[in-house]
């Protein structure tokens, strides 16, 4: 069974930085790409980074390329999504993903999800 579990999150001012936790199976880690998404309130859900299992290459939406950054820890089977120079835009639910179709930030190639974290960001 796939488990992915989300930490991490909360309120920050403009400009700040927080970090960003999914802890994943064994197994679900070796084999599965692993990215995040987000949904703001009356917003489709969207990508925002991807992490491949074995070469650990990575993808970014272009609305947090420079800001934010994907990275795995082999050792404790988590991914982590470090944030930097967040804005009020950021505002959403954060989910983490597992899927297999590669780089990819659509989130119908992804078919396993951890529980949401609310990331706040204010002006």
């Amino acid at each position: 069974q796939v488990q992915l579990v989300v930490s991490g999150g909360g309120s920050v001012q403009a400009g700040g930085s927080l970090r960003l936790s999914c802890a994943a199976s064994s197994q679900t880690y070796k084999s599965n790409y692993l990215a995040w998404f987000r949904q703001a309130p009356g917003k489709e859900r969207e990508g925002v980074a991807v992490i491949a299992p074995i070469r650990g290459n990575t993808a970014y939406a272009d609305s947090v390329k420079g800001r934010f950054t994907i990275s795995r820890d082999n050792d404790k089977s988590t991914v982590y999504l470090q944030m930097f120079s967040l804005k009020p835009e950021d505002t959403s639910v954060y989910y983490c993903a597992a899927g297999y179709r590669g780089l990819s930030l659509l989130r119908s190639d992804y078919y396993s999800w951890g529980q949401g974290t609310q990331v706040t960001v204010s002006s």
